[in-house]
């Protein structure tokens, strides 16, 4: 083992400014590497026709400037009603006992650098489907979280696309897609979240 250490530290020594030549051209201190945001989720279980609303986080990273990869989260615990009255519509927002965890990751295809960025998205991960009467808390999202494997856990895959405005390292982000879990055959289902998000 002793013989290979002086071999391991001369090939990191060797590699090391190869790796630092292979830095993208567009890696300069203006560009933005790191997106993170947080977001109100609306999900319609088409299936049962029922509204689930929540909150939810995400982070990616750039590959390139129109390449990046993401990872989100997302918990559902209100259910939406809406309702059509003679003088006009309503909207109400309750406490659910049925809730929704959804967790996704994949790529996000952006058009540019600027300040406006349209982008598609096709990410994969799952939804659990949970009975829960507690109130909603981050103690309730974090043990959803801890017992996953114990819950009813469907594999999701969720294509999407959206827009970003920036001012400076602050933005605004929609995106609307189907997020589709599978359960004795595909299910599809409309997303759409709203939020802000900061790039650093």
């Amino acid at each position: 083992m002793k013989r290979f250490l002086p071999l391991l530290g001369l090939l990191v020594a060797a590699a090391a400014p190869g790796a630092s030549a292979q830095a993208p051209a567009y890696a300069d201190k203006t560009h933005d590497h790191v997106e993170a945001g947080v977001y109100g989720n609306f999900f319609r279980l088409n299936d049962q026709n029922i509204d689930f609303g929540g909150l939810g986080g995400r982070a990616g990273f750039n590959i390139n400037p129109y390449v990046q990869i993401e990872a989100e989260m997302s918990y559902d615990f209100k259910r939406a009603f809406p309702e059509t009255f003679t003088n006009g519509a309503t909207f109400s927002v309750v406490d659910s006992n049925v809730r929704v965890l959804h967790g996704l990751f994949g790529p996000k295809f952006q058009t540019n650098r600027g300040p406006v960025r349209l982008f598609l998205t096709v990410k994969g991960g799952f939804d659990e489907f949970l009975f829960d009467s507690r109130p909603a808390s981050f103690g309730t999202f974090a043990s959803s979280v801890q017992n996953l494997r114990a819950g009813n856990v469907k594999a999701a895959l969720y294509p999407g696309v959206g827009g970003e405005a920036f001012w400076g390292p602050l933005g605004l982000r929609l995106d609307a897609g189907d997020e589709i879990y599978f359960a004795n055959g595909a299910r599809n289902n409309l997303r759409i979240a709203f939020g802000p998000t900061i790039r650093f």
